[in-house]
């Protein structure tokens, strides 16, 4: 009876310890492989999608900075030769009155590039600051083509050597090709104050940086 017993005993305990190694097993089998990681909360994913917002939205309003300040700039430089300015006139400082010895002249060029010729006819009286009438200021640009032309003293006239055309000293044509076409130099308007020789010229509006320069701008004189 006892022997019964304890084989019963052994029968039952050796099933238990086999179920229990069969249920481990089978749970490890059912349990499914998972990486090991971590699944984004929905804060981060949100956080994510703000930020990818954030880039494209900040992309866009850079590109289109850019176009707008391409194209304003496109537009100023266009409007300047669509629609130029009228320009304006100012008085320059050319140089003392004296600094033109008569029968001599002096070349200027304003801030916008024009260039004109001075002359002086006659001398004055010492101490007394020269007449203006003693004064004549002209284009140095020959109308036929565009040379240079220069003031001859000794011939009292103005030459273009380009194709000898020439000027009397009031800028009329009378000889050469702006003769046949009847053209003559552009005269400028002069002022003598206190000593000093003033021309009236066109000035590009440029701003006040063009109009500034255009009130102590000189050249040196040049003596034919």
């Amino acid at each position: 009876m006892a022997r019964a017993l304890l084989g019963m005993a052994k029968t039952t305990a050796t099933f238990a310890f086999d179920e229990f190694l069969l249920g481990g097993s089978m749970a490890d089998e059912q349990r499914p492989d998972t990486p090991n990681r971590q699944t984004p909360s929905a804060a981060d994913a949100a956080h994510e999608v703000d930020r990818r917002s954030f880039l494209s939205e900040g992309s866009t309003v850079t590109m289109a900075g850019g176009l707008v300040a391409a194209y304003g700039t496109l537009g100023v430089y266009a409007g300047r030769f669509l629609y130029p300015s009228s320009g304006t006139t100012a008085w320059m400082f050319v140089a003392p009155a004296d600094d033109i010895e008569p029968g001599g002249s002096l070349e200027f060029t304003t801030p916008g590039g024009l260039r004109i010729v001075i002359t002086r006819s006659s001398a004055s009286a010492a101490n007394v600051e020269p007449p203006v009438e003693d004064f004549l200021a002209l284009s140095s640009t020959c109308p036929h083509l565009g040379c240079r032309v220069h003031w001859e003293s000794q011939n009292d006239r103005f030459f273009c050597p380009c194709h000898n055309g020439a000027f009397d000293p009031r800028g009329r044509a009378i000889a050469g090709p702006p003769k046949d076409a009847g053209q003559s130099l552009p005269l400028y308007a002069l002022k003598v104050e206190q000593g000093l020789l003033y021309i009236e010229a066109p000035v590009q509006q440029m701003g006040d940086e063009a109009l500034a320069a255009a009130d102590i701008h000189s050249q040196d004189k040049h003596q034919v």
